[in-house]
């Protein structure tokens, strides 16, 4: 069941995608009256279609969910069509009209995409808000995996600068923000005491496909013993803090870990703090250095902030959270484009895409995927790839700035070229999904 709702939420979020930037072709193409012979969702063959009286456009849709298509009369695209294309030009025709016209309709898709981040965003500030944990606010400082242990930071250290500016606000922003800006020098506070730990580059490929890097440390609990457990019968109960194992003060999970592994095997007395009474219970210890007990953390200590918004805060805040996002994500194809990075690996297909999706329905975390797949389809759509719209820009372009067109034969050429890049583009995509699910 919750695999056939992330299928369910993956192909209303991208049909919407797909029928927004397709339409955006569409419209502008029909402000300039350029005949379009068809507009699919998805790809034929076609399961439903229908044109209406006195349109020369059939409508419809295709039974391979893997898109959708704007058929314009006249332009070199994916379906290939070089019998028409063989034709005298038509006045109708996209190949007829202006250099400008032609750069307009091949933006549409993108500009749309754009504006539907934009207005997702603004109705996402407006609804809901805003909630993070301010890194300031992480007072115990960092929890750290093995591989940042590696790198060089610590337990407990708190992070205050990257490459001597000032840190992201939000918590959960810190790893991306290390690997986006490929940050040399991180700065912490450790121990009281300012400290500087250097990002050696080597790491950026672990650091890529290794989430979790830092977690919010905070105090550890009792939360509940399993019938089971080798301490069912002791006396813990659910929000009991740890206060010490044995003579060793503890407060936090690898804290306790330490302490209990030094009485693997054995038995030993831990001090909890119960409300606002101190008490001691003996415990048993595995030989692997387990109690049997599963932990929480004491949240009751986390300061999470929120921002609310009325219409007027929200419309500002939705352009400038769009156009950060554009920007962040720009950073990231950059990093993939880098070999040296190795973040071609975490490139992924409509799998990638499911697994980010909630296994249950939330409108603020579908739309907010939807609003950010969105800007990843329009900056993705800009590349000067042939076949995708930055293609076609660039040669429109060059156009434009040279007072020459491009030949027929070089456009059909380049389209070949650009599909067969993407099909590359797509196989790896498919093949790293492939390996992390048989990993």
């Amino acid at each position: 069941m919750d695999i056939l709702l992330k299928i369910i939420q993956v192909i209303l979020s991208l049909s919407l995608l797909v029928l927004v930037h397709e339409f955006g072709h569409y419209i502008t193409a029909r402000i300039f009256k350029i005949r379009v012979e068809k507009f699919y969702l998805f790809f034929p063959p076609a399961i439903f279609k229908f044109k209406p009286r006195k349109s020369d456009t059939e409508f419809g849709i295709g039974c391979i969910p893997l898109g959708g298509f704007c058929k314009i009369s006249g332009m070199i695209d994916e379906s290939m069509d070089k019998e028409s294309m063989a034709k005298p030009p038509q006045p109708w025709e996209f190949r007829s009209k202006p250099a400008w016209q032609r750069l307009i309709v091949l933006a549409g898709g993108v500009l749309m995409n754009v504006v539907l981040a934009i207005v997702l965003y603004i109705a996402i500030l407006y609804s809901w808000g805003e909630q993070y944990i301010r890194t300031d606010d992480a007072v115990y400082g960092i929890e750290v995996n093995d591989l940042a242990a590696e790198v060089g930071f610590m337990d407990g250290d708190r992070i205050i600068a990257f490459d001597g500016h000032p840190a992201p606000d939000n918590f959960y922003d810190l790893q991306i923000d290390l690997l986006r800006d490929q940050v040399e020098e991180v700065t912490v506070i450790r121990n009281g005491d300012t400290a500087k730990i250097q990002i050696d580059p080597v790491y950026t490929p672990a650091m890529l496909n290794t989430p979790g890097m830092f977690n919010l440390r905070l105090p550890i609990l009792v939360g509940s013993v399993p019938d089971s457990s080798l301490n069912a019968g002791a006396d813990l109960r659910q929000g009991d803090r740890f206060l010490a194992v044995g003579d060793t003060p503890v407060t936090f999970y690898r804290e306790l870990q330490n302490a209990l592994t030094a009485h693997a095997g054995g038995m030993t007395d831990i001090l909890l703090l119960r409300g606002v009474d101190t008490v001691s219970v003996p415990i048993k210890v595995s030989a692997d250095g387990k109690m049997g007990v599963l932990l929480q953390r004491d949240i009751s200590e986390l300061n999470i902030t929120r921002k609310e918004y009325s219409l007027l805060e929200a419309v500002p805040a939705g352009f400038k959270l769009t156009f950060s996002t554009i920007g962040n994500y720009v950073q990231e194809l950059g990093l993939i484009f880098s070999p040296e990075t190795e973040a071609y690996k975490s490139v992924g297909s409509f799998i990638t895409i499911g697994s980010i999706f909630p296994s249950s329905w939330n409108w603020q975390i579908f739309w907010n995927i939807t609003a950010l797949l969105s800007v990843m389809l329009a900056v993705m759509n800009l590349l000067p790839i042939p076949a995708l719209d930055g293609g076609h820009i660039l040669f429109t372009l060059y156009e434009m700035i040279t007072g020459r067109k491009p030949s027929q034969r070089f456009m059909e050429t380049a389209q070949m070229i650009g599909m067969f890049l993407l099909l590359m583009i797509m196989i790896l995509a498919f093949g790293n999904d492939i390996l992390r699910l048989i990993r």
